[in-house]
């Protein structure tokens, strides 16, 4: 009887293909996100408004010129209205509490459908955060928020930088890591299937 070959996966092999697979298509979706996020083009916008400082929270990680520091992001409740929009209003270094201008003002920036997302496996809490979600933060807080960020640009009291990276930059660079993800999701399924075909009497 000649020799043939039979699909015969070991379950071993199978969580560790299924896991990597996951993984790949987990961290390419990331960083396709990140991409799209780069090649947003923000639209430039007013909004009057007063802060609600109560409720200011303060995102890691955020580098300007090679230091790492902390973007301000604070509720503005909109004049005339009872909804709310995210204002970010600037980066600082130290983590100290930073004054929020009182009373009406006047914001003007960029508008953005949502923060930078970063990978995280758990969702933030308190006033130190890696990136925020505006619907759970709208659940969280109870307040009535708009879909938007608004990027300050204006100047204001504060003392915040808001010197801005330069939007869609770094685009191809994340389309390129999810590609590169995405391969290794593939490579991981056929290299599965391929080893688990086996030599049989």
């Amino acid at each position: 009887m000649g020799r043939g070959y039979s699909f015969r996966p070991r379950l071993w092999a199978l969580a560790l293909a299924a896991a990597a697979c996951a993984a790949g298509i987990a961290l390419g979706n990331w960083q396709a996100g990140r991409a799209e996020e780069k090649r947003e083009t923000p639209r430039r916008v007013s909004v009057e408004g007063e802060f609600v400082p109560r409720h200011t929270v303060y995102l890691a990680n955020k580098t300007r010129r090679g230091r790492s520091g902390y973007e301000v992001v604070t509720p503005l409740r909109v004049r005339g209205s009872t909804s709310h929009v995210l204002v970010n209003r600037g980066w600082v270094q130290a983590m100290n509490e930073v004054p929020t201008p009182a009373g009406e003002l006047r914001i003007e920036g960029l508008e953005r459908e949502a923060l930078p997302r970063v990978l995280q496996l758990e969702r933030g809490s308190g006033k130190v955060r890696q990136t925020l979600d505006i619907g759970a933060f709208a659940a969280e807080t109870g307040l009535a928020l708009e879909p938007r960020v608004i990027e300050q640009h204006s100047p204001a009291s504060d003392g915040l930088a808001r010197d801005w990276p330069p939007h869609g930059i770094g685009a191809e660079k994340h389309s390129a890591y999810a590609l590169q993800w995405y391969s290794l999701a593939a490579l991981a399924a056929a290299l599965f299937v391929v080893l688990s075909f086996r030599k049989v009497e």
